[in-house]
């Protein structure tokens, strides 16, 4: 007989040997909605991810022994919620509090959006608010979120640690803003789905290609901020892109899970109705508001890709000038590195090397600068040169499907 706090018990659902695959895909998928459910109810990101990692060493020891529980997730839940007891009798009120926790169901959104724009607060640095948001809300490991703005794992952790200690000392509160609040935490918000997309839509860790369940939590986080400001166009891009991209999907990767490059893709695997539904969310935002700013540009630029009926038939020209603007409203090395590519398209391989070599600076360390110089050495038949750049690339990429991309290209030379 099992009492209130006890977890749930075991059906025999998942065999025993697979612990620890399920422990770490239940922490990839349901993190984040945990630790803001818990951060709601004690108003403590340090306390909260306490209980999580508790919960997490109690589950490393007993599923091996007593098998994966049948609702892992709810499992973690209630074994944090017990440990959380002795925070919440410290509160005169911890009874009623304690009546209030309850695993959240996935579409309850309060929770993780109060709890990004929480963390998206101004008086925080934007590197730490993101850096934050992505780790405690969005469940990404710190190597992740290093690889996604391009730094050492020690900077994002050092980000990490002094938002929160920022958090608690200036007792920010834990609430989605007021409508006059929201403009000065909607970049970052919006760059913490951006980036939660990116890392889904191809992994920066080995152990698979993508993760369809963080695309999923970007579209839904972007459709919720549709929602919640329904006249920002920038929202409205961040959603066709995000759409734009997953239209894709099916034809990204080939039967034996390696990456398909764009130009390979074969299109009659898209999903037209979902481009077509994306762009003209894209192009109603345009029109209504005409203020084009960073994630419109992106979707447009998906879109020139999506509607065109071959690679070959791809307006280059029209994506350029769409680079052109990105780089003036959101300047950075990768938004330069992608324009290099369409340079490319347009003025020829040897006028891109030139771009990309002046990159060198800012992404030695990114795998895509060096596979995309490859491409290039090699068009201009420089193929010994490409080879190092194709080797080095491989080096720094843990993405499987990259891997074996790069690896196959080793072979031919």
């Amino acid at each position: 007989m099992t009492g209130p706090d006890d977890p749930p018990a075991r059906t025999g659902e998942y065999p025993d040997g697979d612990s620890g695959r399920v422990l770490a895909q239940v922490l990839r998928e349901h993190a984040g909605r945990l630790a803001a459910s818990l951060i709601s109810l004690l108003g403590d990101f340090s306390a909260a991810e306490d209980l999580v990692q508790d919960a997490v060493e109690t589950a490393l020891r007993r599923w091996p022994v007593e098998g994966v529980p049948d609702r892992p997730q709810a499992w973690l839940y209630t074994v944090a919620r017990r440990r959380g007891l002795d925070v919440l009798r410290r509160e005169s009120n911890y009874r009623a509090k304690l009546a209030q926790l309850r695993w959240p169901e996935p579409q309850e959104a309060d929770d993780r959006l109060r709890l990004i724009f929480t963390c998206c607060h101004p008086a925080l640095a934007p590197e730490a608010r993101i850096a934050l948001t992505l780790r405690v809300v969005c469940g990404l490991s710190v190597p992740q979120i290093a690889a996604a703005f391009v730094v050492p794992e020690t900077t994002v952790a050092q980000r990490i640690t002094r938002a929160k200690k920022k958090i608690g000392e200036a007792g920010i509160p834990y609430r989605v803003p007021e409508a006059e609040e929201l403009p000065e935490r909607l970049a970052s918000v919006l760059s913490v789905v951006y980036l939660l997309f990116n890392e889904g839509y191809l992994s920066s860790t080995p152990e698979r290609a993508q993760a369809r369940d963080l695309v999923d939590d970007a579209e839904w986080l972007a459709a919720l901020l549709a929602n919640l400001v329904p006249g920002e166009p920038e929202v409205a891009g961040l959603l066709a892109l995000i759409r734009l991209h997953r239209a894709r999907g099916p034809a990204r990767f080939d039967d034996r899970g390696r990456l398909v490059l764009l130009g390979d893709q074969d299109r009659s695997r898209w999903d037209h109705q979902a481009i077509e539904q994306a762009a003209t969310l894209l192009t109603r935002a345009a029109r209504a508001h005409r203020r084009p700013g960073p994630y419109q540009l992106q979707a447009a630029i998906a879109a020139c890709h999506a509607e065109a009926p071959s690679f070959a038939d791809t307006d280059w020209a029209q994506i350029l000038v769409l680079y052109d603007m990105l780089a003036h409203f959101a300047p950075s090395p990768i938004t330069r590195l992608h324009r290099a590519i369409a340079v490319r398209q347009v003025h020829g391989a040897a006028v891109a090397l030139t771009e990309v070599d002046a990159l060198e600076h800012d992404l030695a360390t990114y795998a895509l600068w060096h596979a995309t110089r490859a491409e290039l050495l090699r068009e201009l038949g420089r193929a010994g040169q490409a080879r190092a750049c194709d080797e080095r690339a491989l080096e720094l990429t843990t993405n499987p499907a990259q891997q074996a991309l790069l690896t196959e290209r080793l072979t031919w030379t």
